[in-house]
């Protein structure tokens, strides 16, 4: 019963956010002296046409209206225009893209396994290869093993991800001709390509995110295993793998969790760089389109879907600290 309260209590939490980012997103882009119709108005715009291209996206109406019909068809879909010209936008509408014809969630669907592939993909390999990197270097503090582990750590964090994946396409690609230099192949198409073809965003962003994850979990298993329960540990006769594993690591993981579902929230709402070095069409592409294109309704949904992949990340990381940790509780 208080995990059921805490869940709800969560998601109503996650409810009134991403209300506040919508209406936050929706005033920028859409209360700024930019007009949306001005956009899809064609050419020639006359001013006729400019007052049936606002009539049919509903930019006519008061502010306080358009911004309750956005909310509104987030819950419920929303129509645009009437008669044979109307479009139905179906709920979850996150908006409707004029430029490209096709509502912004279909849009977002349509490019996410890209994202979604390079973000799982390189999470794991950094999440493995970083806290791992993380406590070897911890548990050989001092030695030449820590010293190069931490060297590569700091070299991780200074370089600018592009210029890591363009040198990842110079040597494996061009010099070495070992794997392909860019291009998504669907994994429903050839599961061996899929995963040759991502090879390269994974260990590029794994090297990035992978150098933060060695030095903050280092960090934190230097002060847990100096904790007064390891060595109450060690004198009930555990093993050193046992005392590492179930009391230290544990217990090191907890910051380690918390920034690494925000991070993945936050990749999963595109790749931005990866996508354009490595010339994958993913959500991170889409939203530089879109931006470029002034795609206004694109970019409004596009940001409140990355919003909720961020929020539905942090509650995850909430519900997995009582599995990692039995002291913390879960409170409404």
């Amino acid at each position: 019963m208080r995990l059921a309260a805490f869940i709800a209590y969560r998601l109503l939490g996650v409810i009134v956010v991403l209300a506040v980012i919508a209406t936050i997103t929706y005033a920028i882009f859409y209360l700024l002296p930019t007009n949306p119709a001005q956009l899809s108005c064609g050419r020639p715009c006359t001013p006729e046409n400019l007052e049936r291209a606002k009539s049919f996206m509903g930019v006519d109406l008061p502010w306080f209206e358009q911004l309750w019909n956005f909310l509104k068809g987030i819950v419920v879909g929303r129509t645009f225009g009437s008669g044979q010209a109307e479009v139905v936008c179906p709920a979850p509408c996150f908006g409707y893209s004029f430029q490209q014809n096709a509502t912004v969630t279909d849009l977002i669907l349509s490019r996410f396994p890209v994202t979604a592939s390079i973000a799982i993909g390189a999470a794991i390999v950094w999440l493995v290869f970083g806290v791992a990197g993380g406590v070897v270097s911890a548990l050989r503090r001092g030695t030449a093993v820590d010293r190069t582990i931490m060297t590569v750590a700091i070299a991780g964090v200074s370089t600018p991800s592009y210029l890591v994946g363009l040198l990842a396409i110079l040597l494996f690609g061009f010099t070495l001709q070992i794997l392909p230099t860019g291009g998504y192949v669907p994994f429903t198409d050839d599961p061996a390509q899929w995963f040759l073809h991502l090879l390269l965003p994974w260990f590029t962003l794994a090297f990035i995110s992978g150098a933060i994850y060695a030095r903050l979990t280092r960090g934190q298993m230097l002060e847990v295993m100096g904790e007064d329960y390891i060595r109450t540990a060690r004198a009930k006769g555990l093993t050193e793998s046992k005392v590492v594993v179930r009391h230290g690591l544990r217990n090191a993981l907890i910051p380690v969790v918390t920034i690494f579902g925000l991070d993945l929230g936050a990749l999963l709402g595109g790749a931005v760089i990866a996508e354009k070095v490595f010339s994958m069409q993913g959500l991170g592409a889409m939203l530089i389109d879109a931006v470029h294109g002034l795609d206004l309704q694109l970019v409004v949904g596009f940001t409140l879907f990355s919003a909720f992949l961020i929020v539905i990340a942090n509650l995850i990381v909430d519900l997995v600290y009582g599995i990692i940790d039995p002291r913390v509780k879960v409170r409404t």
